[in-house]
């Protein structure tokens, strides 16, 4: 713990909200493939509904978290924060983590079974059902939770990328290392997030328009397939890890160089051979 940094915490709790993913994951695929049915009881799909939606917001509000941290630390190097230390980032992860549960637990304490064609389908809306406070706020968290976290993500790469551009000499290449991570961070938010929260504006549009279920009914299965994505950003991430920092980025190359056969001799040359 005496090595770690600020940004270390927030990857750590970005990991734990991935490996939530790798639980729910089977259950869900094997309520697609019976065809959106639901066989494993009333208080296993308000668990999974939450951990589901609770996963999407950590993974936003983490990654945010670190793109901050590389902010500030590149833009703003002698800022107090810097100096406040794990005990600061533990605090925002706390912080964040009693945010995303505040925000997404309503999921635990109501039913959200829904019945069609002898099937009962596990899902946190129906789009043919109408509007209820619930279902307002889910939809209003969804849209904000991306668009707020995305445009925080902006505002750091663009400063990011003009300390860069203004810099004449980057020695250590710190900066160089701090634009590749947040751009990482923002092709993430691109590739993962935006579909689905674009399909779930579309979807909203249009049940102010129309009343009828088949009105909407393309733009409820872009959502659907969008959401696919959202669950794609465990698999992305350890991108963001890669370029969080060089030990991350040295204990992949060592990874990379095993799986490859490579031997250390050979790891060594190449490092002889960049210099």
């Amino acid at each position: 713990m005496d090595q770690w940094k600020p940004n270390s915490v927030y990857l750590t709790h970005l990991a734990v909200a991935d490996s939530v993913v790798l639980f729910c994951l089977p259950f869900r695929a094997d309520y697609y493939r019976r065809g959106k049915d639901w066989l494993y009881g009333d208080a296993a799909c308000r668990i999974l509904l939450f951990l589901l939606a609770a996963n999407r917001a950590a993974g936003i509000f983490f990654l945010t978290a670190v793109a901050v941290d590389r902010y500030l630390k590149i833009v703003h190097p002698l800022h107090r924060i810097n100096r406040m230390g794990l005990g600061y980032a533990l605090w925002v992860s706390l912080a964040l983590w009693g945010l995303i549960i505040l925000a997404t637990g309503y999921l635990l304490s109501d039913r959200h079974f829904f019945y069609r064609n002898n099937r009962t389908q596990c899902e946190s809306f129906n789009i043919c059902m109408g509007y209820s406070p619930l279902s307002t706020w889910h939809n209003t968290f969804y849209v904000v939770q991306f668009f707020l976290p995305t445009i925080i993500v902006a505002f750091c790469t663009i400063s990011i990328l003009w300390q860069l551009k203004n810099k004449t000499m980057d020695v250590s290449g710190k900066i160089k290392r701090a634009v590749q991570f947040v751009l990482a961070v923002a092709l993430i938010f691109i590739i993962c997030f935006f579909p689905s929260t674009v399909s779930r504006c579309a979807v909203w549009i249009l049940k102010t328009w129309y009343s009828e279920c088949h009105h909407f009914r393309e733009a409820n299965l872009a959502f659907y397939t969008s959401v696919c994505f959202t669950y794609f950003n465990s698999v992305l991430n350890p991108v963001v890890y890669y370029f969080s920092s060089p030990s991350f980025s040295g204990i992949f190359q060592k990874l990379l160089n095993k799986l490859l056969g490579r031997k250390e001799e050979e790891e060594q040359v190449a490092t002889v051979a960049k210099i």
